[in-house]
């Protein structure tokens, strides 16, 4: 079974399909700083020492279930010379 068809299956749980639906913000954010690291050519640690902070805050950050503080995404935005925006729909 392919990786489509295990998650068509799981969705058919209403309350999984809520759960993966309610982390899609915070992968989101995780893309949106791998996507602008990458594009001012720093790796994890270049960054971390940009905002003072350790590599391996970075990688948790972009690879697992790690929730940001506000004044890190800023830190981070600044560091890649954007500004940070938060908004509620």
């Amino acid at each position: 079974m392919n990786h489509k068809k295990v998650k068509e299956k799981l969705f058919n749980d209403q309350n999984v399909k809520k759960e993966y639906d309610d982390l899609e913000v915070l992968y989101d954010i995780k893309r949106q700083v791998i996507k602008l690291r990458k594009e001012k050519g720093l790796s994890q640690n270049e960054l971390a020492e940009k905002i003072g902070t350790k590599q391996s805050a970075i990688s948790r950050l972009e690879n697992e279930s790690y929730n940001p503080s506000i004044e890190l995404l800023y830190k981070i935005a600044k560091a890649c010379d954007r500004d940070l925006h938060i908004k509620f729909d």
